[in-house]
């Protein structure tokens, strides 16, 4: 094709959708990682930080499993019932999930921006539903996510009370498919690169046979209008006339999942070695490796001018980015048997000691021996008292006897 002959709008749209999909990745990634994973101080005086859910290997191996029923569910209700009604419903469902989900961006960006000694710096407004003594409800609030919650409902409000041209808009889309990826990265989290590697191939076989072997994914997709896909105009100038260049939010999350786990192993690493300084090698080389999957998803569409699922490049990108690294410095079986769980703060008995009696004592060992010392003291007052009123019955009696 000559330079003459390019199609500047279409490669635009390209680097944009490309580059939505990767700040998505990268803003998320950070987003799952807890105040224990940054090593920040802000544990002790933040929120409450939300129960996550961790992906196990068993989880994995079901994905795909429970992926397929429920595409095929809505490929029977969209085929034989209509997509009137179940459109409807997704739409409703999703602007009820979208107000929480983009005020909760919200938050997390203007936290970000403002840096959290200055964040901690507003009031604390805690909301508690009791029941007799018993708490059914508690949330902990700063003062600025009271106007930011309400502000995160416009995009939700806007795209389903709308008319059928606001509805369509990409950018209420891409806010709204944003805000439900950043939320997702940051909540769902994979337990291991074992899981993250399992989920990846099943789901890897998974696009490959409901993309290439049946309609259902592509009936599904292009019948259901729900804000769970990023879109970018195919124009310079940002018009809707050629469409928009799509790509679905699964093909984000799930190997944004794998991507975040990496970021977290890297700050695993750095927590290891007590380095200060985070190399963060891992998730750099596995961002790298997602950017250059869909660059070759994109590549091949626009060649063969067909859709592809994306997970058949970025499955194999992610994975082989992980297993080349992890062997070429030697960390393969570490990062194997690396699993992402909470750790217990636990002093190491080895190096704590003390000096009693002129005998150096293990912590437990000085432990306890401080703990005897306390008891014999807290007994010894009762002690005393009963010796001295000892005392008193015997000279009774012998003040009795001379008498």
């Amino acid at each position: 094709m000559s330079v003459s002959g390019t199609d500047w709008d279409l490669l635009s749209s390209y680097a944009g959708l490309l580059s939505l999909a990767c700040a998505s990745i990268y803003a998320g990634s950070h987003g799952s990682l807890s105040s224990r994973n940054a090593g920040g101080e802000a544990a002790e005086e933040e929120e409450e930080e939300e129960e996550v859910e961790r992906l196990s290997s068993q989880d994995a191996y079901l994905f795909p499993v429970i992926g397929s029923a429920v595409l095929f569910g809505l490929y029977l209700i969209v085929k034989y019932c209509g997509k009137e009604w179940i459109t409807w419903l997704l739409q409703w469902y999703f602007t009820i999930a979208g107000v929480g989900s983009v005020g909760k961006s919200l938050i997390a960006l203007s936290r970000w921006t403002l840096g959290q000694s200055r964040w901690q710096k507003f009031d604390k407004v805690q909301l508690l539903v009791l029941k007799g003594r018993r708490e059914l409800v508690s949330l902990s609030l700063r003062t600025p996510s009271l106007y930011l919650i309400p502000l995160g409902s416009i995009p939700s409000i806007l795209y389903t009370v709308g008319g059928s041209a606001t509805r369509r808009s990409a950018l209420l889309t891409d806010v709204l498919a944003l805000s439900f990826s950043h939320n997702a990265l940051s909540l769902l989290k994979l337990d291991s690169f074992k899981t993250g590697c399992v989920l990846l191939s099943g789901l890897f076989l998974y696009d490959i046979w409901w993309v290439f072997g049946t309609e259902v994914m592509v009936k599904v997709a292009t019948s259901l209008d729900v804000p769970i896909k990023l879109l970018w105009p195919k124009s310079l100038a940002f018009t809707a006339e050629r469409g928009y260049t799509m790509l679905g939010l699964g093909d984000v999350v799930i190997p944004g999942m794998f991507v975040a786990m990496a970021l977290r192993y890297d700050y695993h690493r750095a927590t290891q070695r007590q380095d200060p300084t985070v190399s963060k090698v891992y998730f750099t080389t596995t961002l790298a490796a997602y950017a250059t999957g869909l660059f070759a998803t994109m590549t091949v569409m626009h060649v063969f001018r067909k859709a592809q699922p994306a997970l058949l490049y970025l499955s194999p990108a992610c994975i082989l980015s992980f297993l080349i690294l992890s062997l070429a410095r030697g960390e393969f079986k570490e990062a194997w048997a690396w699993t992402d769980e909470v750790e217990d703060k636990v002093e190491p008995k080895s190096l704590a000691s003390s000096h009693s009696n002129g005998k150096v004592q293990h912590a437990d060992e000085a432990s306890a021996a401080k703990e005897g010392t306390a008891d014999v003291s807290a007994d010894s007052p009762p002690l005393a008292q009963s010796e001295s009123a000892a005392d008193q019955a015997v000279k009774k009696r012998t003040r009795k006897k001379r008498d």
